[in-house]
């Protein structure tokens, strides 16, 4: 039985609204400052806490030849997607445990705070606290240890595949999200009961 819903954050319950203009303004190619931020091992050591979040931006901006453009772009605006947010209260309503489980920076806390975001999960585990990153099984490993259940009563979704490996692999049922209508259908699947 399905005793929890383990969430993605980004992609997932929460989009950035990226300016597509950014780098071309500051002098850039097209992609630059993501293809720096998220390359590794830059992205590994924000995700696990070896970096600050402030470190990270700084590295991206040197790296990249505009320190401007990275502080730009480490200030892009985000939003809750509502939909996600409604079935997140309609499970918990339930009696399912919700939370997020992010590869995060160290301050994801204070964001899912200011936003409110935080208000509607049960529990929030951040990469960049744990020390491990999924898909690395170790992260997974502490979300079942912390919650005090067996992976087999973990529902994990991602929109990333490849970051369900590590889930998989320790027993939890996996949902690749593409979408609340899919969702809604996986959960279904999985028994748990998600009215509309």
């Amino acid at each position: 039985m399905i005793r929890a819903v383990l969430f993605d954050l980004d992609g997932v319950v929460r989009h950035f609204d990226h300016d597509p203009d950014l780098e071309a303004r500051h002098g850039l190619p097209d992609g630059t400052i993501l293809r720096i931020a998220f390359a590794s091992p830059l992205i590994e050591a924000v995700t696990t806490g070896a970096l600050t979040r402030e470190e990270w931006i700084t590295r991206v901006g040197e790296a990249a030849g505009s320190p401007t453009a990275a502080r730009e772009w480490g200030r892009t605006p985000f939003a809750a997607d509502p939909d996600v947010l409604a079935l997140v209260d309609e499970l918990r309503s339930h009696g399912i445990i919700c939370a997020i489980l992010t590869n995060g920076t160290d301050t994801i806390a204070d964001e899912l705070e200011v936003s409110g975001i935080g208000a509607h999960f049960d529990r929030v585990f951040n990469s960049a606290e744990i020390g491990h990153a999924k898909p690395d099984v170790r992260a997974f490993r502490h979300v079942v240890d912390d919650l005090v259940l067996v992976p087999e009563e973990i529902f994990f979704l991602d929109d990333s595949e490849g970051k369900l490996s590590g889930a998989r692999e320790v027993g939890m049922y996996t949902h690749h999200f593409s979408g609340v209508a899919g969702l809604r259908t996986a959960l279904a699947a999985a028994g748990v009961m998600v009215p509309r």
